[in-house]
């Protein structure tokens, strides 16, 4: 990064170049090159860049009122979006939620929920798994490297197990018996509040959790008195083609958290509940000072009214079986001996490189990133090695965009040399 603009240099860039302006699966740098756009501010953009619904919200009202905090007084925008989102959300019964400035702290805040409901401060997370960058967060990531590195010791109370998926090799006795050894060796069981995973994993690799994995880890949940909590920051909004990804695991978690594309591109998140969960928490102990501002509630209302037009989940439908069609094909034609396959589900799917004698290595990726963008594509990389390919377009992608985008995939798979590549 270009240390005459004074941004710290502890960001990992992963495109070296300057964007200016974007329209719905289309970016500009600031040279007016174009590039077609599969990271999509990485997964912030599922209904694509400045689309016209949501710049007009946001327009609008930023002419009338721009911020006031909720705890000092109500606004419009956050009593009409918060009943909307919990109709939204598909579980059973009476539902109740705050807004949050992000991801992060939607995070913290379903932390801080779950211990004040079950007065237990143990939380069990996965391998693989993110959740922020916030300390309390990061903690419960699945990965040392680079979230934790120079942190020193965390707070106690965090335990990980394997993530069973049919996209690795963790099966779910594996997990389960991992499940039982923590509490043989590790910690009481009335010691945990919480349960956190995602039903869809990001930044492990767009994994799928095992559907049979999940209806234990629900019935396991409610036999101990311990809260489900799912996050869906990056897997919801329609991500895998459905409004929420737990509906591809047929169960109901007691807490969900959002983020990412809830406002459009907007600094937006939510944690929406079981009301028994949710209320009854102590006076002042939740809120924010900027978490569910006017203008972003705005953008969060005009995302929902997209989400109700069935041409979006077109979209998202024609996406989803283009990439499995033309991955599939790309297989047959043996295009690549790096060429794995798909991981993740629906429309939220993942390219994994790994090679059948090398294995998987970051360094490909970091060749394919280079001259993907070199041809005019900008990719985003996820996985244990860095090896899978996150494909994070809009949902609203043209045809004939997605068509132009995985052709350049194809030719800078197909120029993947057969050894490791030099960087």
């Amino acid at each position: 990064m270009d240390q005459l603009h004074n941004v710290t240099d502890a960001f990992t860039m992963v495109h070296p170049i300057t964007l200016t302006k974007g329209i719905n699966a289309t970016v500009w740098d600031d040279n007016d090159r174009s590039y077609i756009d599969f990271v999509g501010g990485i997964g912030v953009l599922n209904f694509g860049h400045c689309h016209p619904h949501i710049v007009s919200a946001i327009v609008s009202q930023a002419q009338s009122l721009i911020h006031y905090a909720y705890n000092a007084a109500a606004h419009t925008p956050y009593q009409t979006f918060m009943p909307r989102l919990c109709q939204l959300v598909p579980i059973e019964g009476v539902l109740a939620g705050m807004l949050t400035n992000c991801g992060a702290e939607a995070t913290e805040n379903a932390i801080k929920i779950a211990r004040m409901t079950t007065g237990r401060t143990g939380v069990i997370a996965f391998d693989g798994g993110f959740h922020g960058r916030t300390l309390a967060a990061v903690n419960l990531n699945g990965k040392v490297a680079p979230y934790k590195r120079g942190l020193g010791p965390l707070a106690g109370g965090v335990y990980h197990i394997p993530f069973p998926s049919p996209d690795n090799d963790v099966s779910d006795q594996q997990a389960i018996d991992a499940l039982d050894r923590l509490f043989t060796v590790e910690t009481d069981i009335n010691n945990i509040g919480a349960i956190i995973a995602e039903p869809v994993q990001g930044e492990g690799g767009f994994q799928i959790m095992s559907k049979a994995f999940a209806r234990y880890l629900r019935d396991f949940c409610d036999e101990h008195g311990i809260l489900l909590i799912m996050d869906e920051i990056q897997s919801g909004y329609g991500r895998t083609g459905t409004s929420f990804a737990f509906t591809h695991l047929d169960i109901e978690p007691d807490m969900v958290l959002l983020g990412k594309s809830i406002a459009g591109g907007l600094p937006l998140g939510a944690v929406v509940g079981k009301a028994s969960v949710m209320n009854g928490r102590p006076k002042g102990s939740l809120g924010g000072t900027y978490s569910g501002n006017p203008v972003a509630c705005a953008a969060a209302n005009a995302t929902l009214d997209i989400m109700q037009k069935e041409e979006v989940w077109q979209s998202a439908r024609h996406y989803a079986k283009t990439i499995e069609e033309t991955v599939t094909a790309w297989q047959q034609e043996n295009i690549s001996p790096w060429l794995h396959g798909l991981t993740g589900v629906g429309a939220m799917r993942g390219i994994e490189l790994r090679h059948p004698t090398h294995g998987a290595h970051s360094i490909i990726m970091t060749h394919v990133l280079k001259h993907a963008r070199e041809r005019g594509l900008l990719l985003m990389p996820s996985g244990k090695y860095r090896h899978i390919i996150r494909l994070l377009p809009p949902l609203t992608i043209e045809p004939e965009t997605l068509t132009a985008g995985l052709h350049i995939l194809k030719e800078v798979l197909m120029a993947l040399p057969d050894e490791l590549p030099e960087t």
